[in-house]
């Protein structure tokens, strides 16, 4: 039996789970890290702390498993987008916090950027949009704001990467810098049609090309880790970020599969495969997990507040004291009794893409109660998804004849059935749930020759449970107009 390592490296905390051969879990460790907030709109992680939770579960995961490093097969790394580390090349010390994907301290330059007329460049070139989210602007901050960064940028002291550069750089002891195809199409840096950084996005951006990291396939052989790290070199054979890594972890190899994870946000992929497929309906394009040479690309749309509206109702205003409180809350009311939460704590992402937009309830009425309020802040997560699919039928390429799911929250029966409610198609959740993990031990095991070929991965993917539409349409419509109307309220267009 082979097992593999999985990095798993989130918004809210570091796990790292053994897998074997058979795509089973054998052991995993999870801590959290702390959330920094040092202004309104402003998100940073200490990449200190990232790498001291991840190493910790990393070895706590082993001792689980009951094995060393030496027996394991490979290792991958899976990780946040777009939150960005800058850190200095001889120290290996960050110059700043980690500015995390939800930051929107970049606003402003992004908005000149767009006034300027620079966004069909960006778009035609990254398949983004001009957004605080990617992490273009999130570095020229980082160079502007700290003292003398921008000039020890230029003469190579200084390296960027997202959380998987700076993960692999720790793993193998400062040697390798590198990332994955799938991270790099997150910076606004880098074009996805060519594979390579692109001169006039680092001149627009002012990112010096001295600070990149290698761009690989996500199944790559990149290297060993220091010995001293794990206790062995064990190779470092597959990245990707999150959302990549949980499409390729659910098997969805084939155009027109479609999966949505449930986390701290909800982010959507479609697979068009090698097919560059461009958004008129506020989507983005963007490289998928690519377990060869050649280019796979998906279609995505990204929900910026999922999840974290339960942390909110947890630790905003103690409706609930752990968020598994929240389906059982939620379900002892019928409905939302006329309640909608718009939860735009950062804006609206995809398929809105409204910077400004602000949080609100409406429908609040003398009947009103924390359950309602509940029901709908649950509500929010399956809008807020069911407009993105709704974008990607209108731009994709083949029909979506299910949703595969993970994250989380899928494993809220109330809010997987009100999905499903909602799209009108089945929602499927596999038998492991953990398929952004289990994607990145798939890169590895591809390049250390555990499995040879997608086929044979497919093959593991099994169903837990479908959940069919039970709601009548027209019903179903009428509460999706009402979800329309209450997001132009937040935010007119």
């Amino acid at each position: 039996m082979s097992l593999l390592l999985a990095l798993d490296q989130g918004t809210s905390s570091s796990r790292s789970i053994v897998f074997d051969d058979a795509g089973a879990i054998v052991a995993m460790a999870q801590r959290e890290f702390p959330q920094i907030f040092p202004h309104p709109g402003g998100v940073e992680h200490d990449p200190r702390a990232i790498w001291t939770t991840q190493l910790a579960t990393a070895r706590e995961a082993l001792a689980a498993a009951g094995i060393g490093a030496a027996d394991l097969a490979g290792v991958g790394i899976t990780n946040q987008r777009e939150t960005t580390v800058v850190w200095n090349r001889r120290s290996g010390e960050p110059i700043h916090n980690a500015i995390v994907w939800q930051d929107r301290r970049t606003e402003p330059e992004c908005a000149r950027l767009r006034a300027e007329g620079l966004e069909p460049m960006f778009r035609e070139r990254t398949g983004l949009v001009l957004d605080a989210y990617f992490s273009g602007t999130k570095v020229a901050w980082i160079l502007d704001h700290v003292a003398g960064a921008r000039a020890a940028a230029q003469r190579g002291e200084l390296a960027f990467g997202t959380i998987d550069s700076w993960l692999l750089w720790q793993l193998t002891g400062g040697r390798l810098h590198a990332t994955d195809v799938s991270n790099a199409s997150r910076t606004l840096l880098f074009n996805v049609r060519t594979g390579q950084w692109d001169d006039e996005l680092l001149a627009a951006l002012r990112v010096p090309r001295e600070m990149l990291p290698q761009v690989h396939p996500s199944s790559h052989l990149y290297g060993e880790c220091d010995p001293g790290v794990l206790g062995a070199a064990v190779r470092i054979g597959g990245i990707a970020g999150d959302q990549q890594s949980a499409l390729f972890g659910q098997a969805c190899f084939s155009p027109g599969m479609t999966k949505n994870t449930y986390g701290t946000g909800c982010f959507m992929l479609m697979q068009t495969g090698e097919h560059f497929q461009s958004s008129a309906n506020g989507l983005i394009t963007t490289a998928a997990a690519q377990p060869g040479t050649r280019p796979q690309y998906a279609l995505e749309g990204s929900v910026f507040i999922g999840g974290a509206v339960v942390q909110w109702l947890r630790d905003g205003i103690g409706a609930i004291r752990a968020s598994s409180d929240i389906e059982a809350l939620a379900a002892s009311v019928p409905d939302s009794g006329g309640a909608i939460m718009v939860p735009a704590f950062t804006g609206l992402g995809a398929p809105y893409w409204r910077p400004n937009a602000k949080g609100a309830i409406f429908g609040l009425t003398r009947g009103t109660t924390i359950a309602h309020i509940a029901r709908a802040a649950l509500e929010s997560i399956a809008f807020q998804s069911a407009a993105l699919l709704d974008a990607m039928r209108r731009d994709a390429i083949s029909t979506v004849s299910e949703l595969r799911v993970d994250g989380g929250a899928c494993a809220n029966n109330l809010l997987m059935q009100f999905q499903a409610d909602l799209l009108g198609i089945p929602v499927v959740r596999p038998r492991i749930t953990e398929t952004t993990a289990l994607g990145a031990a798939y890169l590895a095991g591809l390049s250390c020759g555990v499995w040879r070929s997608t086929d044979e991965l497919a093959q593991h993917w099994q169903v837990d449970r479908r959940f069919y539409p039970m709601m009548e349409r027209g019903r179903a419509d009428s509460l999706l107009a009402d979800w329309a109307r209450a997001v132009e309220q937040c935010a007119p267009a």
